[in-house]
């Protein structure tokens, strides 16, 4: 595919995986059709089990006010089951898991 209509890319560190993350799917999905494992929980923005912190990219939410304080926001975090890629990302998620492919 041309980069011009290629998903955004997901890495995911420090496992060092990456995948791509179409505008239809939130992170967490996305994450786990490609065999990756992120925390989760609630899946709806409001437990925080998913919270981890981006350090390159931009995303945008399917909800208007996910749960997070406006200082997280601006340090960064992100709560994957709501957030949707708008550009390549790096996320640092120190309890992601590789599942073997299926």
């Amino acid at each position: 595919m041309p980069d011009s209509i290629r998903p955004p890319l997901i890495r995911v560190e420090p496992l060092g995986q990456s995948f791509e993350a179409p505008d239809s799917l939130t992170l967490l999905e996305a994450a786990a059709f490609a065999n990756l494992r992120l925390p989760r929980s609630c899946r709806n923005g409001t437990c925080r089990t998913c919270l981890c912190r981006m350090t390159a990219g931009r995303v945008r939410y399917t909800i208007e006010w996910p749960g997070l304080s406006r200082e997280e926001k601006t340090e960064g975090y992100i709560l994957p089951c709501v957030a949707i890629a708008e550009t390549d990302l790096v996320i640092e998620v120190p309890d992601a898991i590789e599942l073997p492919a299926r």
